[in-house]
């Protein structure tokens, strides 16, 4: 798989655009799929790289792929609910301007 062979700032630039394609996502009530994709992705993508960063990145990371996973569980009650989704896409492009910090790029 080619995202294990990319340097590390490549792999938390490409989390990066998975949370600013879930704030787009979440915007649109036709998206709740591409949107559970994108957070199934982005779960996989922290758990392939957290272990090799610091333990205060990697507690930030796996911090967010529990709020992704409790996200997805919502998405079942919630995904029709404006405001919910709104919410979702305020966090996600703050987690995606975080996570590209700690990318450096």
């Amino acid at each position: 798989m080619r995202y294990l062979r990319d340097p590390m700032p490549v792999r938390l630039g490409a989390l990066a655009a998975n949370m600013a394609r879930v704030t787009s996502f979440s915007k649109h009530d036709g998206h709740r799929e591409a949107v559970l994709a994108t957070l199934r992705e982005s779960k996989w993508f922290i758990e392939w790289i957290a272990a090799e960063l610091d333990a205060q990145d990697a507690e930030e990371l796996v911090r967010l792929q529990m709020q992704m996973a409790v996200w997805q569980i919502q998405s079942n009650k919630s995904w029709n609910d404006t405001n919910w989704r709104l919410e979702i896409a305020t966090q996600s492009a703050k987690w995606s301007h975080r996570i590209l910090q700690m990318s450096g790029l």
